[in-house]
């Protein structure tokens, strides 16, 4: 069963500097747990069914209006009806003047209110891309996540075998350390994950033979983020005499993370090749087969020999050449 992830309403508070009308209780403690938001229009009108309880519910200009002409004990009915459900939260939008009614029935049952000066399309827009990131399916793998000229890499491989070597090469050359050691990704959309590091290890590098690395500090701001969309994973592995590697790059290699198919390199690992040059050569084809080119099949038709279409599975591109 998939685990299911929460954020705290503190983090939210801060985040979109709402002003607390009613918390009952300490805001570090009180979970949302859904990136859903509702504006519940035909709740208030008196239409009750299908209404999701679990979304966070939108209070905007239109709502209040509508509720502001209501009778008095119609208008206390719906809003204990809708707090009576447990709603995990209650935003008002526009700096409107919060309802007694509401604040009543929010303090009969338990729920959050809060309010904010931004429109309701804003403010809702803006939390649900940050709940979409904050809630997102996730899991942790051991690896190096950089970024190479615009190009998220995942850089997989055992210990010991040159990942954080590589990226330390990489920062030298201009580019960005995400996450070392341990990266959490996130799928945030059907086709897109995101991966960043732990809060407690973010920034630092292990090197062997020289220790833990802070890279913020040793190399600056602009060697480091916080976060990047994961375009194609790389696989390091020792050279191996017996295995036959792809030298051609026709045939498309995926692995897949969180259900979402990734495009993917295993790069050889020997003596004598400089690994940060390959991944940025690795990163400008990536991109160039998401634009539509793929070098070896221009090969291939210049030597005037069929090319077979490749079957694209990740939705980046790389299989319609």
């Amino acid at each position: 069963m998939a685990s299911k992830f929460s954020v705290s309403l503190a983090s939210m508070i801060k985040e979109f500097s709402f002003e607390s009308i009613y918390l009952p209780g300490d805001p570090g403690e009180i979970a949302i747990s859904s990136s859903d938001i509702n504006r519940p229009g035909l709740f208030i009108n008196g239409f009750y069914e299908y209404f999701d309880a679990d979304r966070i519910q939108m209070l905007g200009k239109m709502e209040n209006a509508y509720l502001s002409d209501l009778p008095k004990d119609v208008l206390r009915e719906r809003m204990e009806r809708m707090c009576a459900l447990k709603v995990p939260l209650v935003v008002v939008t526009r700096g409107i003047e919060v309802l007694p009614e509401l604040r009543e029935a929010a303090e009969k049952y338990g729920v959050p209110v809060v309010r904010t000066q931004e429109s309701t399309t804003d403010v809702t827009v803006a939390m649900i891309s940050f709940l979409s990131v904050a809630l997102a399916p996730r899991i942790t793998r051991h690896g190096v996540l950089v970024e190479c000229y615009g190009e998220g890499i995942l850089i997989l491989g055992d210990s010991g075998v040159g990942k954080s070597e590589t990226a330390i090469e990489l920062l030298k050359r201009g580019h960005r350390l995400i996450a070392d050691d341990a990266v959490e990704i996130r799928r945030v959309s059907n086709k897109t994950l995101v991966g960043s590091s732990p809060e407690n290890i973010r920034h630092f590098v292990e090197l062997r033979g020289i220790g833990i690395i802070n890279v913020r500090r040793l190399f600056g701001m602009s060697a480091v983020n916080t976060t990047q969309r994961i375009s194609m994973v790389v696989k390091l592995e020792h050279w191996d005499p017996e295995k036959v590697y792809d030298r051609m790059g026709m045939d498309n290699e995926y692995i897949s993370l969180l259900g979402i198919d990734i495009p993917a390199l295993t790069i050889p690992v020997k003596p004598g090749r400089n690994l940060a040059i390959i991944l940025e050569v690795a990163a400008m084809n990536n991109r160039q087969k998401k634009m539509g080119y793929n070098a070896a099949q221009e090969l291939l038709q210049n030597l005037g020999m069929p090319v077979v279409p490749q079957e694209d599975n990740s939705g980046s591109g790389w299989g319609y050449y």
